[in-house]
């Protein structure tokens, strides 16, 4: 017979997991928790400072054994595993609306932003612990007065508030759990939050801001608190995330923001004659549809514990915006459609089908598989078949970068997000898209030639210089230099101001830029646009150019070919973005448009 477990042991933890689940639903289904022995392997499992955290990208909960041996928490597997549940089953949930959540509490936190993560753990711990303690009797006070003897400095003013929230909860003497015996002021913040507790239990992102209110003047005294740091189980809990629709603001989300004291629902003072919630439906008309700057953006995401530099983050903005807007890239008939044959192999690159990988192939090149180095796929030739037709048009695409553009990863970009848009669209529709932007001379990024792949476009797009203005036309003459009438049909598409202009300078070799952008037009064989933000409108006549303030090469380049679309406001970009394909690619009953 087998000695039974010690109370901190490895064994004893496994065996609470199915009660903690069951605290929640017998239908809870989550992966095991990681549990470490020490707080190396915690670290390596993202965990440090506290003995528990949670991992909302994998759905993961991790405890540190050892540091739950130091606080002598032992006992209270369970409680502790339950509670690390509710932080998946009822708050935050989800990545999305923990990111949610703490772009309203740092709205209700001004020059203290940097606490919101701390806020919204003790406010979700709140949610969860009320009722793990009240309708499953699992022991919740008991972890903090453990945390309580554990200490060795005097509590912070933020502490005796947290605690007195907990023991008007569960009606506890005042100072049972750590709270203030003789304190007023906590005594009344402690029952407002106790009040905002049960009252947005089922609302608890709206009470989201009233808790963060009425911590706010406690903040402000900037204790620190051991204690605070061990509770720490969600402040790191989006690293990896993908969190969704963040790029605009909830319908609620600039109402006023109101301190418990002034909530009729919290106070009990609600008008017989009115909803208390009024004043949200008013903020609701205002705030609908407005979308985030990139800044403010980037800051949420990393609030929620993603490790992102401004240019990872302007990529996941411009994406989640473009997303709503996107259509299928159009495509020009053919006269008949090909069977496929089966034939050689190619390099299987990332942004290509997943399942047109050749697995045996590519394991046969190589044991190691490789995305993208070593993956191959089948290459198949074409037999006449008898249906029409549809081949994808590709998309050579250059924006304007230079120091009359806002920078993309700061603010909204809408020449960024135009590019976004018609280039996810074309990848969508199976076409390849080459990105450039361009400033001054010898700036320039781009991606390697026609690619696939969504990250190296939205890389090259929310890239930003901000220097002078010289297009890059060995770029333009290099793509179309030895191009076929075999290769894919190109549109060429520039986004820039009157500064497209030096696009019909002479090249550093002395080639006359007419000359190549001609050539680039008759090569790519499937036309060419320029979207320009300009002040006045294109003049019907070239010797009206002057009189209106066009330049005459804007003027010739109309007359060369270039379908020129003028844009008085950056924000008109959108617009065009979602016509530009409509009018000239998208197909109709039996093909595409001309």
């Amino acid at each position: 017979m087998n000695p039974p477990p010690l109370p901190g042991s490895l064994l004893a933890w496994q065996q609470a997991w199915p009660q903690a689940l069951a605290a929640w639903s017998r239908f809870t289904r989550l992966q095991d928790p990681r549990l470490c022995d020490s707080h190396v392997q915690a670290a390596a499992e993202g965990l440090t400072g506290s003995f528990a955290a949670i991992r909302l990208a994998d759905q993961r909960i991790v405890i540190d054994l050892e540091q739950i041996q130091q606080l002598g928490l032992q006992p209270y597997a369970v409680e502790i595993l339950a509670h690390e549940i509710g932080h998946h089953v009822l708050a935050p949930a989800t990545a999305s609306d923990h990111a949610r959540m703490l772009a309203r509490i740092r709205r209700a936190l001004p020059t203290l932003e940097a606490h919101a993560p701390m806020v919204a753990n003790l406010y979700t711990d709140l949610l969860i612990n009320d009722r793990l303690q009240r309708q499953n009797g699992l022991h919740m006070d008991a972890i903090y007065q453990r945390l309580a003897q554990a200490a060795t400095q005097p509590a912070s003013t933020v502490w005796q508030l947290y605690m007195g929230i907990y023991e008007e909860l569960w009606q506890q003497p005042r100072g049972a759990l750590g709270g203030s015996p003789d304190d007023a002021a906590v005594h009344a913040d402690a029952w407002l939050g106790a009040r905002v507790v049960r009252v947005y239990a089922n609302d608890w992102m709206a009470g989201a801001t009233r808790f963060a209110t009425l911590l706010l003047p406690w903040l402000l005294q900037a204790q620190t608190d051991a204690r605070l740091e061990a509770l720490m189980d969600t402040q790191h809990a989006g690293h990896g995330s993908q969190p969704a629709g963040l790029g605009q603001l909830d319908d609620d989300e600039l109402s006023p923001v109101l301190h418990p004291a002034h909530d009729p629902l919290i106070t009990g003072q609600a008008d017989e004659a009115g909803p208390a919630q009024a004043p949200q439906d008013t903020a609701a008309a205002t705030s609908r549809g407005q979308m985030r700057e990139p800044f403010e953006y980037g800051q949420i995401l990393r609030a929620a514990g993603l490790d992102l530099d401004d240019h990872q983050i302007a990529i996941r903005y411009y994406r989640e915006r473009a997303l709503p807007h996107l259509i299928r890239y159009p495509s020009a008939p053919q006269p008949q459609a090909l069977e496929a044959l089966p034939e050689g192999l190619e390099p299987w690159e990332p942004g290509d089908a997943l399942d047109a990988v050749d697995w045996l192939q590519s394991v046969l090149q190589s044991p190691h598989v490789i995305p993208g180095v070593t993956t191959v796929q089948r290459v198949y030739g074409l037999a006449p078949g008898h249906e029409p037709a549809a081949e994808p048009i590709d998309l050579d695409l250059y924006v304007d970068s230079s120091g009359s553009m806002p920078n993309p990863q700061q603010h909204t970009s809408y020449l960024a997000l135009a590019g976004a848009i018609i280039a996810l669209s074309a990848l969508r529709a199976g076409a390849r898209v080459q990105a450039t932007l361009w400033s001054g001379t010898h700036q320039h990024l781009h991606t390697d030639g026609f690619v696939r792949a969504e990250d190296p476009i939205l890389h090259v797009l929310t890239g930003y210089f901000g220097g002078a203005t010289a297009f890059p036309i060995h770029r333009l003459r290099d793509t179309y230099a030895a191009r076929t009438p075999r290769d894919r049909a190109v549109h060429i598409l520039h986004i820039s101001d009157d500064g497209i202009t030096t696009l019909f300078d002479q090249d550093e070799r002395g080639g006359s830029g007419w000359d190549i952008a001609r050539h680039a037009l008759q090569a790519a064989r499937g036309g060419g646009t320029m979207a320009l933000n300009l002040y006045s409108p294109l003049p019907a006549r070239l010797a009206d150019a002057a009189a209106t303030g066009w330049t005459a090469d804007l003027l010739r380049a109309r007359d060369a070919g270039w379908d020129i679309h003028v844009v008085r406001d950056m924000a008109d970009l959108l617009q065009f973005a979602r016509v530009f394909a409509q009018r000239h690619y998208a197909p109709g009953p039996t093909g595409p448009r001309p």
